[in-house]
């Protein structure tokens, strides 16, 4: 018989906290009501998946009728595809709350399975819609003149690592984090992305959000699949992040609508996965052919409502704010 120590069927979360996820879910649904964006729900499982290197898929299957061999389904990392469908069906904006998944991903920050908010608004740009996540977070956290700052993804680097990230090569950022004793580096192969976001999250992070509310905007083009490319600098994007505390909140897009330049983005990352030994992602199709109907133009953002909620109690782990973590399955 297996031994099991006692208390392993226990929620992580106090019911203290469980109460206070029901009142932050209960406070944005009326924060949406008064604004007139329209509640969804969309699936769950998809037949496909993002093709973002650094984000890997739980998998799943169905068999049954119609299906007698089986059909390969993903488990969702985000809403994203399947709301932008609802868009360019004429939906008007609309957010929704759902778990999210992704593999590999476990830790104090971070659970396989989490909630999201996320959100669309037609006819926003970046700044209107930072504007509103920045009021829905200080609503949440109860602090209605926490300070807002945004820095520009380059000027962080210049400031805190003396380096261009617009400029710098691979093998620049590698020696970079070598030559600083960064855990871990010296046995690491990545690319020109993923140097820059190791050191990102290494040494930029941890000082971001220090005295209110920091959004990290102008993401180089390049980690911005799904994002508009700037007219100002083809360099970057019209992708933001919001931190606070060190921690990182939401990442948020001026949505890319054009069908065409979607599908060579799809097969360009799908590129990079392979030849980073991942395995290629089903392009999604029924997005696509979406866009191609007409996705208006607008901007949309994912909140981690799991953090979010540590950040409101000042909780540290995540498995003090959700029932049941990956540890207690």
């Amino acid at each position: 018989m297996t031994q099991r120590h006692a208390g392993d069927w226990r929620p992580g979360a106090s019911l203290e906290t469980l109460q206070a996820r029901a009142r932050v879910l209960q406070g944005l649904r009326a924060f949406f009501e008064e604004r007139g964006v329209l509640e969804v729900e969309t699936p769950l499982l998809g037949a496909s998946f993002g093709t973002d290197p650094s984000i890997e898929p739980l998998v799943s299957a169905f068999t049954g009728p119609g299906y007698p061999d089986s059909k390969r389904l993903f488990l969702q990392s985000s809403p994203e595809f399947f709301m932008k469908r609802l868009l360019a069906a004429g939906s008007g904006p609309i957010y929704q709350v759902c778990k999210a998944f992704r593999n590999g991903e476990a830790g104090k920050r971070h659970n396989p399975e989490f909630t999201l908010l996320e959100w669309y608004r037609p006819g926003f740009n970046a700044n209107q819609l930072m504007d509103e996540l920045a009021a829905l977070v200080r609503e949440v956290l109860g602090q209605p003149d926490l300070p807002v700052e945004r820095l520009s993804y380059r000027s962080l680097f210049m400031q805190h690592l003396g380096l261009d990230p617009l400029e710098a090569d691979a093998l620049t950022l590698q020696a970079y984090a070598r030559d600083h004793n960064l855990l871990g580096a010296e046995g690491l192969d990545l690319d020109r992305d993923g140097w820059l976001d190791l050191l990102m999250t290494s040494f930029i992070e941890p000082e971001l959000g220090r005295d209110g509310l920091t959004f990290v905007v102008d993401y180089p083009a390049s980690q911005a699949s799904l994002a508009r490319i700037s007219a100002r600098d083809p360099r970057v994007a019209h992708r933001f992040e919001l931190y606070w505390k060190g921690l990182e909140l939401a990442n948020g897009f001026e949505e890319l609508v054009d069908a065409e330049e979607q599908s060579e983005r799809f097969e360009q990352e799908n590129c990079r996965r392979f030849s980073a030994g991942q395995r290629p992602m089903p392009i999604d199709d029924a997005l696509l052919s979406a866009m191609e109907h007409g996705l208006p133009p607008c901007s949309g953002v994912a909140l981690g409502l799991d953090r979010l909620l540590m950040c409101q109690l000042g909780l540290d782990d995540i498995e003090e704010v959700v029932a049941f973590s990956l540890a207690r399955l």
